[in-house]
């Protein structure tokens, strides 16, 4: 079945062609069509194009194959095109021409519309709740952490006393500006487009202000064609604010999994979080955050894929915009996945105690040197310059770096400012 079939027989290989996978990738959508047909029916039946009897059929229908999609038994066949096409089928067969009824001012264009955009705001909530709990994960770790003391880095070179505590917040508050972002993707999609048909309105005497209020959409989009342009906007602008988070934990995992070399043997996870080698019985991989690493890597480029897609379609609707769904999908599905899985596994992590005294760190006090010869009246550039010359003469004398209290009251201070920056 088809919703625009007009009893013409289309050749096999180009209906599998433009069908593609839509029935799978569908069944994520299936409750929300099921939410937008109900509203839909309810704001029909306000204007008078259907019966107070017909109604309740159709709300009848709707709360079975409601039911039948959360039990996981609702099935989409081959012989129908989407799950649109399901949904109308299966009313009809319970309630003969009522069932057709549903489809009366709509358009399958705005049926996936609203589909879609409920189940973005949906899944983006969901997201934003997932990213919440890592945040507060990470500052706990930061204030369990505090006072233990991590060599700072730049350019990959031993630089400045550091400690974990401002290592796990400084992750904490640049995700509160990717939660900025994913908020205004929100707000983005948050905007009705039911009611804008094939994306130039209908002559019949809908309410778009009934259906705006009874989906629980922030805001109508009033003009009809912008409406139809927002598929391809929406999907770019999600994009783009999960591929803030994206690049924020794909940075995070390699910190992760530099810190867990040899090299540096700052952090370490149990055993039953790395994987072996095949040969080398001793090898304790970081697998999960090279994964994560790679996957937000992956998520980050969905973004120009999005755009090649859409960048010089006229307004209107085009069938190119199918080619959106299935991956915009697939990035949400994975990014709740690589949230969970780095929130359960950062939470296993063991910090080691660094030695100080390890000759890599000779100079990473200079700075605190430099102050403290400030502090006693010298000018900084000359205290820079005194300190300067005693690493090159190599009669510097080493600062136990475990020294550094000043670290742990810049934390006090600064976590409960973090905290309150995250947007709830």
């Amino acid at each position: 079945m088809k919703l625009w079939d007009k009893g013409i027989k289309i050749d096999e290989k180009i209906e599998q062609f433009t069908v593609g996978n839509d029935r799978e990738i569908d069944m994520h959508i299936a409750k929300y069509d099921i939410n937008a047909s109900l509203a839909h029916a309810k704001m029909l039946f306000s204007i008078g194009i259907i019966t107070a009897i017909e109604l309740q059929q159709l709300e009848k229908g709707l709360s079975i194959l409601e039911k039948q999609i959360h039990e996981g038994t609702f099935v989409i066949e081959t012989q129908f095109e989407d799950v649109h096409s399901k949904i109308e089928f299966e009313l009809t067969n319970m309630f003969g021409e009522v069932g057709k009824k549903i489809h009366t001012a709509r358009s399958r264009n705005d049926q996936v519309l609203v589909a879609l955009q409920l189940y973005y705001k949906d899944q983006l909530q969901t997201i934003k709740g997932l990213v919440g709990t890592f945040f507060d994960t990470l500052l706990n770790l930061a204030e369990l952490h505090k006072k233990c003391l991590l060599p700072g880095y730049t350019h990959l070179q031993v630089a400045m006393p550091s400690s974990f505590g401002l290592w796990f917040s400084s992750y904490a508050e640049v995700i509160v500006d990717d939660v900025y972002l994913l908020d205004a993707a929100i707000k983005t999609i948050d905007q009705n487009p039911l009611g804008s048909a094939a994306g130039y309105g209908s002559s019949f005497p809908i309410d778009r202000k009934f259906t705006t209020k009874e989906l629980g959409f922030g805001a109508l989009k009033y003009n009809v064609i912008a409406a139809q342009m927002g598929r391809g906007k929406n999907e770019r602008t999600i994009a783009a604010a999960l591929g803030g988070i994206a690049n924020t934990l794909s940075r995070f995992s390699m910190d992760i999994c530099l810190y867990m070399s040899q090299n540096f043997d700052f952090i370490a996870f149990p055993d039953s979080l790395v994987t072996g080698s095949s040969i080398m019985p001793h090898k304790k991989n970081p697998d999960v955050f090279e994964l994560i690493r790679g996957k937000s890597n992956k998520i980050q480029a969905l973004q120009i894929e999005m755009t090649l897609i859409t960048n010089n379609l006229p307004s209107g609707y085009h069938r190119d915009f199918q080619l959106l769904k299935e991956n915009m999908i697939n990035l949400i599905e994975e990014m709740k996945t690589i949230l969970e899985i780095f929130n359960y596994s950062i939470q296993q992590i063991k910090v080691k105690k660094i030695d100080f005294l390890d000759e890599k760190y000779t100079y990473l006090s200079t700075v605190d040197s430099i102050n403290n010869l400030v502090m006693k009246g010298l000018s900084f550039r000359e205290a820079y310059q005194q300190i300067g010359a005693s690493v090159t003469n190599g009669t510097y004398e080493y600062t136990n770096a475990k020294e550094h209290t000043h670290i742990g009251s810049i934390h006090n201070l600064c976590l409960n400012d973090i905290r309150k920056k995250f947007p709830r």
